[in-house]
C-alpha cells in the first residue's frame, strides 16, 4: 500500500488533515507537539470507478455513485522545528518516522499565525513561504547525517578488492527506503570519485539531497487557506518548484462529521455539498463559510491534495483484476471488487505480480475486459483498465 505522509512544523493542522481525512480520534490542540507518536490510518485517493461505463453501479463499499476510493496509508508525524536533523524537539525521532514514506504532504499555515517553532503569533506576522523549504531542507539535512555516520563503513569495504562503489551506496541508501533503481538513477546523474576515501562532505551531501528528491518527493499543503492574507497563496506557488494546494483541514472535518450526521449531503472531494439536515442558524452560518471558502478554492483541498501526491507526482493509476471478463467480478460474484494503484506504464504482468506473487510467476496472459480483447504481455496499462490474469496459479 502506498504511504503518505504528513510532514510541517508544529501546529500547522497536520493531526486535524490526518482526522479528517481518516476519520480516526487523535488529539488535536492549539499548542506545539499535541503528536509525539507517529499516527498511522488508512485514507483514500479519489478517481473515477469503470462502473460508470457500466448501466448499473458495481456496489463496492469504497464507490460513491461512481466515485472509487482506493485505499492508502496515511502517517502523521510530529510536529518538526528548525533543527530537527540535529535531534531537537526530538527531530530525529520524527524524521525516521518518514524512511518508508512514498510522497510527503508539507502542511504549512498560510494564514502565518504560527512562528518557525510552532507557536501562535498575531495572524499574517509569519510568513508561510518560510516554511515551504524547512520541511525539504531538514529531510536532505538528516539523510546526510545519516550517509555521513555510516561512511566509515563505505570506506572499510573499499580495502576489498572486489570493492563496487555503486554497489556499496545501494546497501547502504536501501535501507532509507530507496530501491535498486532508485539508487541506480540517482548515481547516473551525479559525478562523484571511485574511492569513498576522496569523497568530500559536499559529496555526501550531494547524494542525500539527490536521493531525497527521488524517493521522498513533495506536495506543499497551503492549510488554513479560509484564513490566509490576500496574495498569500499566489507567494506560496510562484515562491516553490513544488505543488502547492489550497486546504482547509478544519472545513473538511466538518463537512465529513455532518455528513456522518446526515446533515449534508457530501463526499470527499465534492467540489460543493447540499444540506440536508435540520441546522441551528449558528451551525448552517458556519456551514455556509465552508461553502464560500470551497468556492474560492475548488473544494477542501484534502482529497486533492492527496490525490495530487498519488496519482500526480507518484505518477499512478488505477487498475481493476477480475476473474470474470464479461461481468467484471471475482469468484464470489463481487463486481470489481480490487483496485491497484500501479505506476505509470505498467504492463498486465506487473498487474499479475501487484495480486499475489505466484500470480506474477504464472502469468500466461491478460483479457481487457472493457474491449474482451486479448492484450500482449508488454502492453501499458491505462488509468481505469479493468483486466482479466490468465495464469497457471490461477483458479
Amino acid at each position: 500500500m502506498i504511504t503518505v505522509a504528513l510532514a510541517g512544523k508544529p501546529n500547522a493542522g497536520k493531526s486535524t488533515f490526518y482526522t479528517a481525512a481518516t476519520m480516526a480520534d487523535v488529539d488535536v490542540a492549539n499548542y506545539p507537539f499535541t503528536t509525539i507518536d507517529a499516527n498511522r490510518g488508512v485514507t483514500h485517493v479519489r478517481t473515477e470507478c469503470p462502473c460508470l461505463d457500466r448501466e448499473e453501479r458495481c456496489g463496492n463499499e469504497n464507490c460513491h455513485d461512481g466515485k472509487r476510493y482506493v485505499p492508502i496509508e496515511l502517517l502523521d508525524v510530529a510536529g518538526l522545528v528548525p533543527g530537527a536533523h540535529e535531534g531537537k524537539g526530538l527531530g530525529n525521532q520524527f524524521l525516521d518516522e518518514l524512511t518508508n514514506a512514498d510522497v510527503i504532504l508539507n502542511v504549512v499555515d498560510a494564514s502565518g499565525a504560527t512562528n518557525a517553532e510552532g507557536e501562535p503569533v498575531e495572524p499574517g506576522s509569519h510568513d508561510p513561504l518560510d516554511d515551504v523549504d524547512f520541511i525539504e531542507e531538514e529531510m536532505d539535512l538528516w539523510l546526510a547525517g545519516i550517509v555521513d555516520r555510516n561512511w566509515e563503513g563505505v570506506e572499510r569495504k573499499s580495502r576489498s578488492p572486489d570493492f563496487d562503489v555503486d554497489e556499496a551506496l545501494t546497501d547502504l541508501l536501501t535501507g532509507f527506503g530507496a530501491t535498486e533503481h532508485d539508487v541506480t538513477r540517482v548515481l547516473r546523474e551525479l559525478e562523484y570519485p571511485e574511492d569513498p576515501i576522496q569523497w568530500t562532505d559536499e559529496h555526501r551531501e550531494s547524494l542525500a539531497r539527490a536521493v531525497r528528491r527521488r524517493t521522498k518527493p513533495i506536495v506543499v499543503v497551503a492549510n488554513k487557506a479560509d484564513a490566509a492574507p490576500e496574495g498569500t497563496l499566489d507567494r506560496l506557488r510562484e515562491g516553490t518548484d513544488k505543488p502547492v494546494v489550497a486546504a482547509t483541514a478544519d472545513g473538511e472535518l466538518a463537512l465529513r462529521r455532518a455528513a456522518e450526521a446526515g446533515v449534508v449531503e457530501y463526499d470527499p472531494g465534492d467540489a460543493e455539498f447540499e444540506i440536508t439536515g435540520d441546522v441551528s442558524d449558528a451551525q448552517r452560518s458556519g456551514l455556509e463559510s465552508i461553502r464560500e471558502v470551497m468556492a474560492g478554492v475548488g473544494g477542501t483541498g484534502v482529497q486533492t491534495a492527496l490525490n495530487e501526491a498519488v496519482y500526480d507526482l507518484l505518477d499512478r493509476i488505477t487498475v481493476y483484476p477480475v476473474q470474470d471478463a464479461a461481468k467484471w467480478t471475482d469468484a464470489k460474484g463481487n463486481v470489481l471488487p480490487d483496485a491497484f494503484l500501479l505506476r505509470s506504464g505498467a504492463t498486465p504482468k506487473d498487474l499479475a505480480y501487484a495480486v499475489h506473487t505466484d500470480i506474477g510467476e504464472g502469468y500466461l496472459h491478460a483479457v481487457d475486459a472493457k474491449s474482451s480483447r486479448r492484450i500482449g504481455e508488454s502492453h501499458e496499462l491505462s488509468e481505469g483498465d479493468v483486466i482479466k490474469i490468465v495464469s497457471t496459479a490461477g483458479p
